[in-house]
């Protein structure tokens, strides 16, 4: 009975850790995913624990993609690797709406100034006026990329943002932003089109857009 318990154990044991490596595989997980997200309607087809794991997938789907809308923060990935193709024009053109936080707006009750000192609270380098600023070298780099060219347009808004959106016409990334985290820190969704979620985003982009001004 001892050897056969032993075995037993074993077995068990070994079966806990094949299961543990199974479900730990990301592929795996996408397929449960995804097979979630049918089953409820969701629409959810990916899920990132932060938002820099997500931008070698962003990158592929921005190169695929028809249209493009970015509702961001500080803009940062903007100006990055899963954007640089779209501002090296070429003969693809592509519709691109980019929505920035105002930093012109100063006071106090701006969002881009309490998200200032929220980020301030968990980085020390924040807190003082730096977000506008980093915000501002972001808007001045993609004004001059993006001179000249019709098919890109910016504009700049002061409304509470806790979620960084970026949409095609196939899917849509949705940061939720933690006030103890930096956004690229923060957990990524990613859902399909004509999913409710996707739909959603699509509304507070427009949204967002209508109350913003030219940059």
């Amino acid at each position: 009975m001892e050897f056969l318990w032993g075995v037993l154990s074993s077995l068990v044991a070994s079966l806990v850790g094949v299961v543990a490596v199974w479900f730990g595989s990301q592929r795996v997980r996408g397929w449960l995913v995804a097979w979630l997200s049918r089953l409820t309607g969701v629409g959810v087809v990916r899920v990132y624990a932060t938002q820099s794991l997500a931008n070698g997938a962003l990158g592929n789907d921005l190169r695929r993609a028809r249209w493009i809308r970015a509702y961001v923060s500080r803009g940062n990935e903007l100006t990055r690797d899963s954007f640089s193709g779209l501002w090296a024009g070429g003969s693809r053109s592509v519709q691109v709406d980019l929505l920035m936080p105002d930093p012109e707006v100063a006071d106090a009750d701006s969002w881009l100034a309490r998200r200032d000192l929220e980020v301030g609270n968990h980085d020390p380098g924040f807190g003082g006026g730096l977000l506008a600023r980093q915000v501002r070298a972001n808007i001045d780099y993609l004004c001059a990329r993006i001179a000249g060219r019709t098919e890109v347009q910016m504009r700049l808004y002061n409304l509470p943002h806790f979620g960084r959106i970026i949409a095609t016409d196939n899917v849509v990334y949705l940061t939720v932003y933690q006030d103890s985290e930096h956004g690229r820190n923060s957990p990524c969704l990613v859902f399909r089109r004509s999913s409710p979620m996707y739909d959603l985003c699509l509304r507070l982009f427009a949204l967002a857009w209508s109350d913003a001004r030219s940059a």
